[in-house]
């Protein structure tokens, strides 16, 4: 699978012209359809890019962070609104929660005390936690968005001390070896790019340090590859239910908080960044380091993602990703699946729930799927419902997501109504339930 040549034509343009604009070394971006690599976009010569090519990731090892969390989470270890101090005890924020802390709404200033933590040698966590006093809250909890690295830092002590395993051997052991990530690694591992600082008005390059950021790591330590990368987004689009529920990772794709409240164009979930361009919604993270930007963008309904790096600090990458996102979507939506016939027919006593039903003149009509119960209203608004009973069902997807649908008999056994959520739908639009 690849993408037409005048998209693909369309997405090197874009690419090629970026990197003469933001004066960077190196700029390489990847289209991912359907779990797979499908176009690479490259340019500049500092050094040739290619797919096995190491960058820094910067913040998008948050979003790794944040999966290791829901993993103890899905398997009861901890819950997201535990208190911080339930499994960190000691510091002076203990209050938090580490929902708080995992969609930016703890109130946690920005960075940890010290030198700008990027470019000097990590602490260990011991020390970190140390100086992480009450006045390292620089909002109220939730009032508002504010990213916090040193939320992350707090995030990995959290992972490290539940499990015994430091952030780094539990991120291979959990996520990077299961998912065939073997060119993401703690420090950068030949073949790499160097990152630099370009200067603005001679354009010569300043060589950044690859630092060790210690106890600061799950905020933004990790190197990784476009082929790499780019699986890393096919999981986020389409997640390996033995790595993480897909129903998990849905959660951490709604909103803890919304980053851009005069024209909520972005906003923040459990690990993710999520933002909007006209209709649609995608998720994903940036990250820098010195020397190095990254980009992540998932559309997950067409699992479609664009991945990114560039060697020079500052150059705008997100953005751009999120644009060639965009173009490819619009020049390429995904092919609709077809619609396969049913291999069984349901029981007479489910048979009998589909078709039309009344509520205040409003039709509900009942189909059968799968196993499931699905519910149009209006033929718009469409609602999944799976047995949980005799006679009752649960909501699993849609308007109706987690209510019950609960069917009326009369004496003779026949279904004279269907209750959702105490709504009475009756057959015919002139009967009063």
């Amino acid at each position: 699978m690849t993408l037409l040549p005048a998209t693909a034509r369309q997405i090197d343009n874009q690419v090629a012209q970026a990197q003469i604009d933001g004066h960077t070394p190196s700029l390489v971006l990847g289209v991912v359809r359907d779990g797979t690599l499908v176009h690479l976009a490259a340019a500049g010569e500092h050094p040739r890019p290619d797919t096995d090519l190491q960058y820094r990731v910067g913040s998008i090892s948050k979003t790794m962070t944040a999966t290791l969390i829901m993993q103890l989470r899905d398997a009861g270890r901890l819950s997201v609104d535990d208190e911080l101090e339930k499994h960190l005890p000691g510091t002076d924020v203990g209050s938090l929660t580490l929902r708080q802390l995992l969609g930016h709404a703890s109130g946690m200033q920005r960075e940890p005390e010290g030198d700008w933590w990027e470019r000097a040698s990590g602490i260990d966590l011991g020390t970190l936690l140390a100086g992480v006093t009450a006045d390292k809250i620089a909002y109220p909890p939730h009032a508002t968005y504010h990213y916090s690295n040193l939320a992350y830092g707090l995030l990995g002590g959290v992972l490290e001390r539940l499990t015994g395993m430091p952030w780094a051997d539990l991120l291979t052991e959990r996520l990077l070896g299961p998912l065939g990530m073997r060119r993401t690694t703690y420090t950068a591992t030949e073949p790499y790019a160097r990152g630099y600082v370009v200067h603005p008005w001679h354009g010569t390059l300043r060589e950044e340090p690859r630092t060790d950021t210690g106890a600061m790591a799950p905020a933004g330590q990790l190197w990784s590859t476009i082929e790499d990368l780019g699986r890393w987004a096919a999981f986020l689009a389409d997640p390996d239910p033995s790595v993480l529920a897909a129903g998990t990772l849905t959660e951490m794709c709604a909103p803890v908080v919304i980053s851009d409240l005069d024209s909520w164009s972005g906003g923040h979930g459990l690990g993710l960044e999520l933002y909007r361009d006209g209709e649609r919604v995608y998720v994903g993270h940036g990250g820098s380091m010195p020397g190095y930007v990254a980009a992540l963008t998932v559309h997950r309904p067409t699992r479609t993602a664009v991945v990114g790096f560039a060697n020079s600090y500052g150059f705008p990458i997100t953005g751009l990703g999120r644009r060639l996102l965009t173009a490819v979507l619009d020049a390429e939506p995904a092919f609709p699946q077809p619609w396969r016939p049913a291999t069984a027919t349901p029981a007479a006593e489910l048979t009998e729930l589909t078709g039309r039903w009344w509520w205040m003149g409003t039709s509900l009509d009942l189909s059968w799927d799968a196993g499931d119960l699905v519910a149009h209203v209006r033929g718009e608004r469409v609602s999944r419902f799976t047995a949980e009973g005799t006679d009752r069902w649960r909501g699993r997807s849609g308007p109706e997501n987690g209510e019950i649908l609960t069917v009326r008999r009369d004496d003779s056994g026949r279904a004279v109504a269907i209750d959702i959520a105490t709504f009475v739908f009756t057959r015919s639009p002139d009967e009063v339930p």
